[in-house]
């Protein structure tokens, strides 16, 4: 691989093993489970979201996943008054989560980042189900890749850690506000996804996602509906470890 190639690899000091984020979309603490100790020691890092959440055991899923040394990633992506996101991160605080989402404007970001202490926040920009049409029909007139790189500097100024972002849009993050920030990619798909759609719309594969300046991609269907999701999960970490062999 040329070195012009890698331009954009992160250099930051980064377990490989910890760079796939596995989406953890399961309804229940037992579906979880069944899926964490079937994946092993494949992943290490875990997306928690609403349908967890609403499952209930939410908080008691997180501390089974800590005591097996795994990482944990809160993605509730909080919106709402300035006041009740700054109360929300500070009730995760001390838990041993390693990032939490947060969606909206200055104030909301700002309160999050008040209350953040040992939390890395990450600013969602745009959803990677969104593409310009859905943009225009929620009022934004500009196209994804203009709005990503606004939210980003935005969330950058206000103190946020990171951002979640395609990786179609993570090169001119990188290239625009450098390195020293962390960007979270999911909607990562094996193919390009405009033969066999689904509700991720500007999707990029593994190498691509980190070729192009991601630190860590969440990855959800591509390992839980494989035939062998294990097997799935160790081939994406085996294109990692190549992506950042010394």
């Amino acid at each position: 691989m040329a070195s012009d190639d890698r331009a954009y690899l992160s250099q930051k000091n980064i377990d490989p093993k910890e760079r796939p984020i596995f989406a953890l979309d399961v309804q229940s603490k037992e579906q979880a489970q069944q899926i964490v100790e079937r994946l092993d020691d494949a992943i290490v890092f875990y997306k928690l979201g609403l349908e967890l959440f609403l499952g209930g055991e939410y908080f008691e899923t997180i501390d089974w996943l800590l005591a097996r040394d795994k990482k944990v990633f809160v993605d509730l992506k909080f919106f709402d008054v300035p006041q009740t996101v700054g109360a929300a991160v500070k009730q995760l605080t001390n838990r041993g989560i390693s990032f939490v989402t947060v969606h909206g404007n200055d104030e909301i970001m700002r309160a999050a980042v008040r209350e953040k202490q040992d939390l890395k926040i990450l600013a969602v920009t745009v959803l990677t189900s969104l593409d310009r049409g859905d943009l225009n029909d929620l009022g934004f007139e500009c196209d994804p890749d203009a709005l990503v790189l606004s939210r980003a500097k935005r969330a950058m100024a206000i103190g946020c850690d990171g951002v979640i972002s395609s990786g179609r849009e993570a090169k001119a993050l990188r290239a625009d506000l450098g390195a020293n920030f962390l960007v979270v990619t999911p909607g990562i798909r094996p193919v390009d996804n405009t033969e066999a759609p689904d509700d991720q719309k500007r999707t990029v594969d593994v190498k691509t996602a980190f070729l192009n300046g991601a630190d860590y991609i969440v990855v959800g269907r591509p390992i839980k509906l494989a035939p062998d999701p294990y097997l799935a999960a160790c081939e994406i970490q085996q294109t990692i470890a190549e992506l950042f062999a010394p």
